[in-house]
């Protein structure tokens, strides 16, 4: 039996949407297939803080507690952990295949991979396999957008669309 796939999700500080997709996925509420592993981390600052509040409310209002958690800056032992990596935005992907360029083959855009995802054939880690081998280009549309400092409603904005882009993924790669 394979070992569990296991998931990064990274964003800027890891205080909104890579922690909010890691909360969600590792939660009872999101259709996580129990093998897989979830994780976090930004490729800015914010080490040991919980999540924004905006984005915490967003949890708590699906039922899910983001009390446990704390921020931390990505290094090369996440990377090295991950099977996979998901940005949140173009702009992280770039960062991390900059520190990381071994890693080209595991470092996606969860926008882009979600989108690849729908309607696709292969599962699991076959999927990721044949996304490495067809790299494709990705698009800044493909980003979550940012709620930090933007208030409730990108909060709710945000939350709704990495849940949405967290379960079309995770149901692939489960």
């Amino acid at each position: 039996m394979d070992s569990p796939l296991r998931v990064l999700f990274v964003c800027t500080a890891n205080i909104c949407r890579s922690a909010f997709a890691e909360v969600y996925a590792s939660s009872d509420v999101s259709p996580a297939s129990p093998g897989l592993q979830f994780r976090s981390a930004g490729t800015w600052g914010h080490p040991r803080h919980p999540i924004d509040p905006p984005m915490a409310r967003q949890l708590e209002a699906r039922g899910i507690s983001p009390a446990s958690f704390r921020s931390h800056r990505v290094t090369a032992d996440d990377v090295a952990w991950a099977d996979v990596v998901l940005t949140m935005a173009k702009s992280h992907r770039e960062f991390l295949l900059e520190d990381y360029p071994k890693a080209l083959t595991k470092i996606f855009m969860l926008g882009h991979v979600a989108e690849r995802a729908v309607g696709a054939d292969l599962r699991g880690r076959d999927l990721l396999a044949d996304l490495a081998r067809r790299r494709g280009g990705v698009h800044a549309a493909e980003d979550v957008r940012d709620p930090y400092g933007r208030g409730d409603e990108a909060a709710a904005r945000a939350a709704a669309r990495i849940v949405d882009l967290v379960d079309t993924t995770i149901v692939a790669l489960g």
